[in-house]
């Protein structure tokens, strides 16, 4: 399946959306579902904390968690081990969300798991010019949008 958009990695400390992320996993487990087993060892924490009623939910269900007391990461992380495998039998992605993306041109898989999944993106129209304060005075470099230096421009 490729990939449609790829955000960069800085993006999300540097403008501290850590929604991004959780968005990203709730996303994924939205689209493919999970089926918890209650008899299996491994989800003896997640047993306790899920309602009975979400031990199986299918695939393109309606998800959601509180902002700031939701979801923890070991519910999180539970859910994402049981999510449901793809039609070709697959199960995408591991427990913390993140699977082995291939390089489309080569073939060669990148060097690390990447984190994927369902999210909604919305493109701003604006203008950079537009938005841009400047001093009122004095001619501008149209690229860099910086003061012109030197006399003869009048910088």
């Amino acid at each position: 399946t490729p990939v449609d958009i790829i955000l960069n990695t800085h993006g999300v400390p540097r403008r501290m959306n850590i929604g991004q992320v959780l968005e990203v996993h709730l996303g994924w487990l939205a689209h493919a579902g999970w089926t918890v087993d209650p008899e299996d060892p491994k989800n003896a924490e997640l047993i306790k904390v899920l309602p009975e009623s979400l031990y199986d939910v299918p695939p393109e269900s309606l998800t959601a968690t509180p902002v700031f007391d939701g979801a923890t990461n070991g519910e999180l992380s539970g859910l994402l081990a049981n999510s449901k495998p793809n039609r070709d039998g697959d199960v995408m992605v591991d427990a913390n969300g993140k699977t082995q993306l291939f390089d489309g041109r080569s073939g060669e898989p990148f060097a690390y798991p990447i984190s994927v999944g369902y999210m909604y993106m919305l493109k701003l129209h604006h203008l950079v010019d537009e938005k841009i304060q400047r001093s009122l005075t004095g001619p501008y470099s149209m690229i860099t949008q910086q003061p012109l230096g030197g006399k003869a421009q009048f910088g």
